[in-house]
């Protein structure tokens, strides 16, 4: 009397282990990211838009370049680099203002655009940690902004030689002369040196503004601004000095000054519109004590905002 067995047959030799499929491990800071620049649309469509604006105005002023470029022939080497690289380098200055306006109104948003619309309570019940999404938020001014200002710039400033390369070919005008002293890829390096200094001293004020971004209720850009207008203030009127006021100069432009060496020795200030490569000072920028000052008084600003977010409530 032949039984069936219940014992599961022996795979056969040399055939394949089927091994278990492994889950992918979630990446909540990547993804958080990601859902900042979709919900954010603003942060990559504002300096294209206003890359579209200046292409279209660099067209329109390439019916009087062919005389320009012969005026400048005539000029000293220094002189015909500088004055070639003077619209690249106005564009790059742009495209870095609109970088930190964006930043700013981002910023002022972050915390306080989720407490409004109630998305706070959605994404909370969520396994994303406070000091996660902070950060997410906090890496979108810091880093992402300006990797988009950089690409931004860099490819808008290809297409303007190559149009203006294009024009100069066709009208035969000097366009050696435009590709020879035109130094494009120095600017570019510049601008990369540049836009990582801009972020790490602006670090504090774009803490300063998820802080309050998270704190509060309505008008975030009046808190955020009236408290310092209030200390400049009173300390002019009960001490007859401004040193909070110079503190608050020095932290928006004075990264300049710090980062690089726009005096050379016996001669006077150059144009701060075209930096050469050769005056980018880092170790200078480094060794600037309000460079660490601000780094620590953003981590205090960032801590905040997680302890904030992790109790208030939404609006």
């Amino acid at each position: 009397m032949n039984t069936e067995s219940n014992a599961v047959p022996d795979s056969p030799l040399g055939s394949p282990a089927i091994a278990p499929t492994a889950m992918s491990e979630p990446r909540p800071f990547y993804w958080s990211v990601r859902r900042e620049l979709w919900e954010n649309r603003s942060v990559y469509v504002a300096p294209l838009a206003v890359a579209a604006v200046v292409l279209l105005g660099s067209a329109i002023s390439l019916v009087g370049l062919p005389r320009s470029v012969r005026g400048v022939a005539a000029l000293d080497l220094a002189v015909q680099s500088a004055m070639l690289a003077h619209p690249y380098a106005h564009i790059a200055m742009l495209l870095v203002a609109t970088g930190v306006l964006v930043g700013i109104f981002y910023c002022l948003d972050a915390l306080h655009g989720e407490r409004r619309d109630r998305s706070i309570l959605f994404w909370k019940s969520l396994p994303v940690s406070d000091l996660t999404t902070v950060l997410s938020k906090a890496i979108i001014p810091f880093v992402i902004v300006p990797l988009i200002i950089f690409v931004t710039t860099v490819v808008l400033q290809f297409i303007m030689l190559l149009m203006s390369s294009a024009v100069l070919l066709a009208t035969g005008a000097g366009v050696t002369t435009l590709w020879a002293r035109l130094p494009l890829f120095q600017m570019q390096l510049v601008l990369l040196y540049g836009l990582i200094v801009l972020a790490l001293w602006h670090a504090p004020i774009y803490a300063w503004l998820l802080l309050v971004s998270g704190w509060a209720r309505r008008a975030a850009f009046l808190w955020a601004v009236l408290p310092l207008v209030a200390i400049s203030v009173f300390e002019w009127i009960a001490f007859h000095t401004s040193y909070f006021g110079s503190l608050m100069h020095d932290r928006v432009g004075g990264f300049v000054a710090h980062a690089f060496a726009l005096r050379q020795p016996g001669s006077g200030p150059l144009d701060p519109h075209f930096i050469p490569l050769a005056l980018i000072a880092p170790g200078k920028f480094l060794s600037t004590p309000g460079l660490w000052l601000g780094l620590a008084v953003a981590a205090i600003f960032l801590a905040l905002a997680v302890r904030l977010r992790r109790y208030r409530e939404p609006i």
